[in-house]
């Protein structure tokens, strides 16, 4: 029995029309003489500039003079330095001052790929059958930086229909002030390698809970009262981009799905958010939470972290830990087991390991490996496609297997229900290899995928083509489980 896998005729590709306001800055002294030119200009000059800005823009931003109102509010610090009261500056020469900061970014102008896929929080209004899903994509643009970006679909039956994109992007709004844990804190910076005599006085003197704004006083004491080597402001520093790493941020009311961009937030993720699996986690009380583990890339080394949201308009971010929260392909399982959080990994960059935990941040309890490459189309590396999807016959684990000439393809691996360490079958061939139309992209003979969902029978897997654009895919559940279960695990 050959496996019947059902290509939809959908791509999504990088589309360069799609692009945000950013703030930009060009380095302290070349910024003042910039604003000084803007301050001997006339206010009939000023003026004109403005609403020759507000005519080319306004149609290709929500609010475009309120995002330059907020740049000039960034740089009121030079103007100061000019021995000028910002706020006597007249509306125009502030919005001026702003646009010089600003510039546009095409967030997906190089790919869109790496998808994955939920259920949409809001479900009203449907027919019958019909259900929203919420599909995120790794974009990628200039410099070659990754933001996280949305796409919101209708599945309707076996027929999966993209909705149509919004016509502004919006970045999310960073909320000051997300509430760090103490305990928790000290966990992290203490396989950080920081000298406790360096980090206990300091968080001796914060309460059980505190923010980055309660943190960073303290610090800056310290730093003032002791004569610290060079090394050890080096660590303090760590410590402080640590408390920044834990961020709330929002999105406008007024915002689709698909105009929020997650754009990198900390100088751990400058480089790029890369790769979300998003799960919907259901409680012991019966609720759910979305979770997204992404890995932060600061254009040297990786962060795994973790989005938490109840509505995708209001996210929680913070870093992932412990000796086994290591390397790329986090994968949180949509409930706990046996009590224990858990989560599919690769700690050794080859293999694909299963992980357990009381804390959904701190993974150093228990970790194992459940496959190995077997197979000639993942002899090189195996990892997951997502995380674990629950059926009555096991745990469906869509997995990557990487072989000869760097070609990726999809695996599929069926786990024990109640003991997900237990293998109980998996493809022998590939669920899913690149055709020749999806060969050519960014990196050639790629299909990828960070997450399916399963409606009744039905699975549906959104999968990127070559690192370049995405496609959707769908598959009968049952007529894959048979065909696992066809090669049971020995």
């Amino acid at each position: 029995m050959k496996l019947s896998v059902n290509r939809l005729p959908i791509l999504v590709s990088p589309d360069s029309k799609r692009v945000f306001a950013r703030y930009f800055f060009y380095g302290e002294e070349r910024a003042m003489g910039i604003i000084q030119k803007v301050l001997d200009m006339s206010e009939q000059e000023v003026e004109h500039l403005v609403k020759d800005i507000l005519r080319d823009f306004s149609r290709r931003h929500r609010r475009i003079s309120n995002l330059l109102i907020k740049h000039f509010d960034k740089i009121k610090f030079i103007i100061e330095k000019l021995e000028i009261e910002p706020d006597n500056l007249s509306e125009w020469r502030k919005l001026l001052i702003g646009a010089y900061f600003t510039m546009e970014y095409s967030i997906e102008s190089a790919a869109i790929f790496n998808p994955s896929v939920v259920e949409d929080p809001d479900q009203d209004g449907l027919d019958e059958g019909q259900k929203r899903l919420i599909i995120s994509f790794r974009a990628t643009g200039e410099g070659h930086i990754s933001s996280l970006v949305f796409r919101r679909a209708l599945l309707d039956g076996n027929t999966v229909k993209l909705l149509p994109s919004g016509r502004f992007i919006d970045e999310a709004e960073v909320i000051k002030g997300a509430t760090l844990h103490k305990k928790e804190f000290e966990k992290i910076i203490e396989q950080m390698n920081i000298d406790s005599k360096l980090y206990k006085p300091i968080l001796n003197m914060l309460p059980e809970t505190f923010s980055y704004a309660n943190l960073k006083p303290i610090i800056f004491e310290f730093f003032e009262k002791n004569n610290l080597t060079l090394e050890e402001q080096t660590s303090l520093n760590e410590l402080r981009w640590l408390a920044k790493s834990f961020l709330e941020i929002r999105f406008s009311l007024d915002t689709d799905i698909s105009e929020r961009v997650i754009f990198p937030l900390s100088k751990y993720e400058m480089k790029g958010i890369e790769d979300a699996r998003f799960v919907k986690f259901r409680h012991d009380d019966g609720s759910c939470t979305y979770y997204a583990t992404y890995t932060a890339y600061d254009g040297f080394s990786i962060m795994p972290k973790l989005l938490e949201t109840k509505d995708f308009y209001h996210f929680h971010v913070r870093p992932l830990h412990g000796k086994y929260a290591v390397d790329k392909n986090l994968a949180l399982f949509p409930e706990k087991i046996n009590g224990k959080y858990a989560m599919i990994s690769r700690i050794d960059g080859v293999n694909t390991y299963i992980m357990f935990s009381e804390s959904i941040c701190c993974w150093d309890e228990e970790a194992r490996i459940l496959l190995r490459p077997q197979y000639h189309w993942e002899l090189i590396q195996i990892g997951n496609g997502g995380s674990p999807i629950k059926t009555d016959r096991g745990w469906l684990l869509i997995t990557h297997g990487v072989g000869p000439m760097r070609k990726y393809c999809l695996g599929a691996y069926l786990l024990d229900l109640n003991d997900p360490t237990k293998v109980l079958g998996r493809l022998k061939e590939p669920l899913l290899i690149p055709t020749e139309e999806e060969r050519e992209g960014y990196v050639p003979n790629v299909v990828y995928t960070c997450g399916s969902y399963l409606n009744d029978n039905l699975l549906v897997i959104p999968y990127a083509v070559s690192d370049y654009a995405s496609k959707i895919a769908t598959i009968e559940l049952d007529h894959l489980i048979d065909k696992i279960l066809e090669n049971p695990e020995k």
